[in-house]
């Protein structure tokens, strides 16, 4: 599955963007390097399964085990000491990184409710896109019965694209589905 979102960057999105942008040496054509998922979990400090139970949502969701990411210092007014658990992450890249993105863009996003598209506006000023969801239940390996709570989780997508609208023009080419202004 991955491969044809891969095929269909190579054949039909990199002439596209040569002819838009004015290429003319194909590597300045903006790719995908990686993209990264992460979840904070506040709750993990007091909650070991709460911790067990996202790990196994996320790899579900991305096909890899996600990095448990500690906290850097104590901060007692959210009961938390050096060394805590406090979310996950998980870096995508390859063929991995295709098939996620392959999922998102036709299975999740269309089944998030009153759906109109994403925002253009999340781009970072260096080609760069990040989207926050709400909810891990519009992805289809999640079942309904087996999850505890409902939790979000942020999706940065990393291009080589130089500016937002290399970002954008790469994004759009691939199947994003960007609210119209």
């Amino acid at each position: 599955m991955a491969q044809r979102l891969k095929t269909y960057y190579q054949e039909t999105v990199v002439p596209r963007l040569m002819q838009e942008f004015g290429y003319t040496n194909v590597h300045q054509v903006p790719k995908l390097v990686k993209i990264t998922v992460n979840r904070g979990l506040g709750e993990a400090a007091q909650n070991a399964k709460a911790l067990e139970s996202s790990l196994q949502e996320i790899s579900l969701i991305t096909g890899q085990r996600p990095v448990v990411t500690r906290a850097k210092k104590a901060i007692a007014g959210f009961k938390i000491r050096k060394g805590m658990p406090v979310g996950m992450m998980v870096t995508l890249r390859g063929d991995r990184m295709y098939s996620f993105l392959e999922r998102l863009i036709h299975l999740a996003l269309p089944r998030i409710r009153d759906f109109r598209g994403i925002s253009p506006k999340s781009f970072d000023g260096r080609g760069n896109y990040s989207l926050g969801l709400k909810e891990q239940l519009i992805f289809p390996e999640i079942e309904y019965d087996k999850i505890d709570k409902i939790r979000g989780m942020d999706i940065a997508i990393i291009t080589t694209a130089r500016t937002d609208r290399e970002g954008l023009a790469l994004l759009k080419a691939l199947g994003m589905p960007f609210r119209e202004n």
